[in-house]
């Protein structure tokens, strides 16, 4: 590794955009000085900030590493200025549910990380017992579903795996993230008969069903104590829910995802299953409320919840929401897509803290999403300002499948540079496998 000097008149220190030269040498940064540094290279207006932080990603390896992996999971997360992802516990094979498999999922990563990678246990009807290892181990969380997560081998929990649960997370204090849809019967809204309809696909997973399952983890948070995490909040209506619990003081946090806050169901198409998600993508006037909550701190991060999928099981050709995998391909597009969906609610320096700091204080990442001394060297340079039109060429996740392709996006990064190392410079992906572990022990 060399060290480096790198110079903007914008660059993230303090909490505020500022001209400095940020010295870094063998992946930590060793000097700011807040001028420019003789032998400093200058990037002149370019923003230099902290590595952009994903803690919702699911890279679906070991088991279903034709639906993506780390190698190209990793570098689009880098071609998009994420120096950090957090992987799901779901969508590979073992699921990552007890401690051999973790190992597994430890190993599968080997040769692959153009990013840093973090991850979580998940919690299943049975595993209790399992949690305390993995935990150990170093995961950051530990994640459930409240409704079938669409993989037989990771069942939903029900109250009973929470209260068994939830008192040997909080002895760790670590996040338990719950998917919240909860229900008893299906929405009676035609579905069935109308599988290519976007507004039935919507219908036919109601708000209310969010609403309920968060009413139910903010009980259990309150009787245990245990951290809980809401991921993907789509519905507005849950809002003043997490707003009154975090004032009660629960140790509750909350997130959405960049297509919650991007696109609205009014301008989805039929038939069009690269929109699919769950929950699903809502109306604009819900979705307007949503932006609206990380100006109030209702929401605390943005994520992507990257959710690859062949084209096969996306059903592209057939258009069927019924039958089509859910879930959006978006790893690459957190950071341009969610400023360009927030930068006419807020500033540019209301909004770097949502993807760098924020993220980095939820999974414990201490030397990360702050530029400060002694912390890693993880940074994106990019240009807010400058607009650019997605082009599948352009796309470094593996299935050129995604929403985003076609849209114009403002932001345009230059370069990522992993641990003192540039990853990701002029389009293409420069250094491999310059990622590291993120353990929590």
């Amino acid at each position: 590794m060399h060290s480096r000097k790198i110079y903007s008149h914008r660059v993230w220190v303090d909490n505020q955009l500022q001209p400095a030269t940020i010295c870094f040498d063998n992946g930590a940064i060793t000097a700011i000085h807040f001028e420019k540094s003789a032998t400093a290279e200058d990037f002149g207006n370019a923003v230099i900030m902290p590595g952009v932080i994903d803690v919702h990603v699911h890279v679906n390896e070991p088991g279903r590493t034709e639906w993506e992996g780390f190698e190209t999971a990793t570098q689009a997360a880098a071609a998009g200025g994420t120096t950090t992802i957090i992987d799901m516990p779901l969508n590979a094979s073992p699921v990552t549910t007890t401690l051999k498999a973790f190992e597994q999922k430890l190993e599968s990563t080997a040769g692959k990380m153009n990013s840093n990678v973090g991850f979580y246990a998940g919690l299943i009807p049975g595993n209790s017992q399992h949690l305390e290892a993995i935990m150990q181990a170093g995961v950051v969380g530990v994640k459930c579903f409240l409704t079938h997560s669409g993989i037989d081998e990771f069942p939903n929990v029900t109250e009973k795996d929470l209260d068994e649960a939830m008192p040997i997370i909080a002895k760790y204090n670590l996040p338990l993230l719950a998917h919240c849809e909860l229900y008893d019967k299906e929405a009676e809204c035609d579905f069935e008969s109308n599988p290519t309809s976007y507004q039935h696909y919507l219908a036919s997973r109601p708000k209310q069903w969010e609403n309920d399952a968060v009413d139910l983890m903010i009980r259990k948070c309150r009787e245990h104590n245990c951290p809980v995490h809401i991921v993907h909040v789509a519905s507005a209506e849950a809002l003043s829910k997490i707003e009154v619990a975090k004032k009660e003081g629960l140790p509750i946090t909350a997130e959405t995802c960049t297509q919650y806050i991007y696109f609205n169901a009014e301008d989805i198409p039929d038939a069009s299953c690269i929109y699919k998600c769950a929950p699903p993508i809502r109306e604009k006037a819900n979705n307007d409320q949503l932006k609206q909550a990380f100006v109030t701190g209702v929401l605390d991060f943005i994520t992507t919840d990257h959710s690859p999928a062949p084209p096969g099981i996306k059903e592209m050709e057939s258009g069927n929401l019924k039958k089509a995998w859910g879930g959006i391909a978006g790893i690459q597009f957190l950071l341009n897509g969610s400023w360009t969906a927030m930068k006419d609610v807020m500033t540019l320096e209301q909004f770097i803290p949502l993807v760098t700091s924020k993220p980095a204080a939820f999974v414990k990442a201490k030397n990360k999403g702050s530029i400060e001394m002694g912390k890693d060297a993880d940074f994106v340079i990019w240009n807010p300002e400058e607009r650019e039109k997605i082009k599948e060429e352009n796309v470094f996740f593996r299935y050129k499948i995604s929403p985003y392709i076609g849209q114009n996006l403002n932001g345009i990064v230059s370069e990522t540079i992993v641990n003192g190392e540039t990853v990701f410079q002029n389009n293409s992906i420069k250094n491999k496998n310059k990622g590291q572990w993120l353990l929590q022990k």
